[in-house]
C-alpha cells in the first residue's frame, strides 16, 4: 500500500496544493477573456491586413460565459466588438464588406454568449437548489448522532462517490435505550430514490424496536419483517431481490447503574464485519461465527439470528462502515485494507480515527471512488480518561508509516 495511515499531514498537504492549483487556475480563467482580446490587437496589428482576428474577438464572450456573469459576459463582448471595430478604422478597412461581416460575427457570438450565460446561471440555481434539498433529506434520514451517547464517544460519516451527491443508500443510527446504546449500519442495495426509501423504511424500524424489543434478536426480526412489508408493496425486480446488509450493536449497561458491562453483542446480516481497536493499538476483526443472509432475504432461507458477544474494555474504539471502504481501489485495482492500515494505530478519539481514515481512502484512490461510504465509531473511555487522549499523535514524529 503507498500511503501510511498516519501520514494525515500529508493529505492536508495535497489538499493545499489542490486549492493552491485550482486558485491558480481560476485566476488564469478570469484573465483569459481580456488576454484573448489583447492578443487579438497584436495579432492584428502585427499582421497584413488580409489576416483577421476575428476569431479571438468571438472566443473572448464564449470563455467568459459559463465562468461569469451575465453582466461580464456582456463587457466582454461588447469590449470584443469596439475591438474589432477600432482596429477597422485604424487600418482605413471600416466600409469594406468583409469588415461589416466579421462585426456582425462577432455581434452574434456575443448575443449567443449572453443566451448561454444566462443558461448556466439557471441551471447553477437550480443545481444550487436541488443541492439544498438532497443535504436537508440527507440530514432527515440520517442525522448525525451526537458526540457523546449513553456514555460513549460517537462520530460518523457519510462520504458520497459523486462530488455534491448527498444521500444514498447507506445508512447508520446510533440509540440510547432502556437495554444500552443500540445501533445500525448497513447497505440498501441499489441506488436512487428507491434506495433512500429503504434507507428510511430500516432506520425508522430500528429506531422503534431499538426502545421496545427486549435483545438485539428481537431488533433484528423487526426489521427483516419491515423490509419484508416493503417487498411486497414494491413492484418489478425489486419485489424479489431487494435486500440490505447491517451489522446491528449493542453496548448493554451491567447493573443499571448508567455503567457498562465490558461486552458488545453483535449481529451481522451479510455486512463487512466491524473492527474492535484496543487502546494499546491492537486490532480484532469481529468476523461472525455463522454467516447470515442480507436482511430481506429470509425467504430464502430461515434460522434464527444469534447475537455474539464480544469484549469491549475501557479505551476501546469500535469502528463500523459499510462495503465503500473496503472496495475503494487504488489506480493498480488494489482493494483497501482498514484492518491492515489501522492495525497498530492509536487516535486522540473516534473523530480523529475517522478524519484519518477518509484522509487515507482519498490519497489510496487518488480522490475518486465508486461507491458510498458509510463510517460510524463508538468509543468507550477509560476511568478518569479526558475528552480527548493525547496518547499518541495521529503522524508519527519520524515521519514513518505503517505497512508495505
Amino acid at each position: 500500500m503507498g500511503h501510511p495511515l498516519g501520514a494525515v499531514g500529508g493529505g492536508r498537504r495535497r489538499d493545499g496544493e489542490g486549492r493552491r492549483s485550482y486558485g491558480r487556475a481560476r485566476r488564469f480563467i478570469r484573465a483569459l477573456p481580456p488576454l484573448v482580446i489583447v492578443g487579438g490587437v497584436v495579432f492584428d496589428l502585427l499582421t497584413p491586413p488580409a489576416y483577421t482576428a476575428a476569431p479571438l474577438f468571438s472566443a473572448a464572450p464564449l470563455i467568459a460565459a459559463p465562468f461569469f456573469s451575465t453582466l461580464t459576459t456582456l463587457l466582454t463582448g461588447i469590449a470584443a466588438v469596439l475591438a474589432s471595430v477600432g482596429l477597422h478604422l485604424y487600418n482605413g478597412t471600416a466600409t469594406e464588406i468583409p469588415t461589416l461581416t466579421e462585426t456582425l460575427t462577432v455581434l452574434t457570438v456575443s448575443a449567443l454568449a449572453l443566451l448561454i450565460s444566462r443558461v448556466v446561471r439557471r441551471s447553477g440555481e437550480r443545481l444550487a437548489s436541488a443541492r439544498v434539498i438532497a443535504e436537508t433529506a440527507q440530514k432527515a434520514v440520517l442525522p448525525t448522532p451526537a458526540e457523546r451517547i449513553g456514555g460513549l464517544q460517537c462520530a460518523a460519516r457519510y462520504e458520497a462517490a459523486q462530488a455534491d451527491a448527498f444521500i444514498g443508500g447507506d445508512l447508520f443510527a446510533v440509540q440510547d435505550t432502556p437495554y444500552g446504546v443500540r445501533l445500525v449500519v448497513g447497505d440498501v442495495r441499489g441506488k436512487g430514490m428507491e434506495a433512500v426509501e429503504a434507507v428510511a423504511i430500516v432506520i425508522g424500524a430500528f429506531r422503534e424496536a431499538a426502545e421496545q424489543e427486549r435483545n438485539l434478536e428481537g431488533v433484528a426480526r423487526r426489521l427483516e419483517r419491515a423490509l419484508a412489508r416493503e417487498g411486497t408493496r414494491r413492484d418489478g425486480l425489486d419485489a424479489f431481490e431487494g435486500f440490505t446488509t447491517a451489522v446491528l450493536a449493542e453496548i448493554p449497561r451491567g447493573d443499571g447503574s448508567g455503567t457498562f458491562d465490558g461486552f458488545v453483542r453483535v449481529v451481522n446480516r451479510g455486512h463487512p464485519p466491524p473492527l474492535m481497536l484496543y487502546a494499546d493499538g491492537r486490532l480484532d476483526t469481529l468476523e461472525p461465527t455463522e454467516p447470515a443472509l442480507p436482511l430481506g432475504m429470509g425467504d430464502l432461507a430461515t434460522w434464527p439470528d444469534r447475537a455474539e458477544g464480544r469484549p469491549f474494555p475501557p479505551g476501546a474504539t469500535l469502528l463500523f462502515y459499510t462495503d465503500g471502504l473496503t472496495e475503494a481501489r487504488n489506480a493498480a485495482g488494489v482493494f483497501y485494507d482498514p484492518g491492515e492500515r489501522l492495525a497498530g494505530r492509536i487516535f486522540p478519539g473516534p473523530e480523529e480515527l475517522l478524519d484519518a481514515l477518509v484522509d487515507d481512502v482519498r490519497l489510496h484512490t487518488g480522490g475518486g471512488s465508486t461507491d458510498d461510504m458509510a463510517l460510524l465509531a463508538l468509543s468507550r473511555p477509560a476511568a478518569g480518561q479526558p475528552e480527548r487522549r493525547r496518547t499518541m499523535p495521529v503522524v508519527p514524529p519520524n515521519g514513518s508509516g505503517h505497512g508495505p
